[in-house]
């Protein structure tokens, strides 16, 4: 199995910036589609990003695009989620999330990935 270690959350005022990794162990990371998905309070699991295994690829939620990065280092199996210009919504658990393989649209769909790490609580106040 492939185990997943997140790290870099926090409290952050609205317009802040953050940088989440996550840390994979007990796979072959470049072959590993790697996302981002977080849960506010209430609420279901929401993708946030995704990236493909030699990082040429990637996807994000309409509603993060132009504010976050995702990005990875396959040298250190690490996937990063940079966060700018964050704002009070943008409040939730992250998790960190890996396959070995997606359909067309399966980069978005929590059903299509086979791993997750713990989560990590990230709060932005206004």
């Amino acid at each position: 199995q492939v185990n997943l270690v997140e790290s870099g959350g926090g409290l952050v005022q609205a317009g802040g910036s953050l940088r989440l990794s996550c840390a994979a162990s007990g796979g072959t990371f470049s072959r590993l589609v790697m996302g981002w998905f977080r849960q506010a309070p209430g609420k279901e699991r929401e993708f946030v990003a995704a990236i493909g295994w030699s990082g040429g690829s990637t996807w994000y939620a309409d509603s993060v695009k132009g504010r976050f990065t995702i990005s990875r280092d396959n040298a250190k199996n690490t996937v990063y989620l940079q966060m700018n210009s964050l704002k009070p919504e943008d409040t939730a658990v992250y998790y960190c999330a890996a396959t070995r393989s997606v359909s067309t649209t399966g980069w978005a769909l929590l059903a299509e990935y086979d791993y997750w790490g713990q989560g990590t609580q990230v709060t932005v106040s206004s």
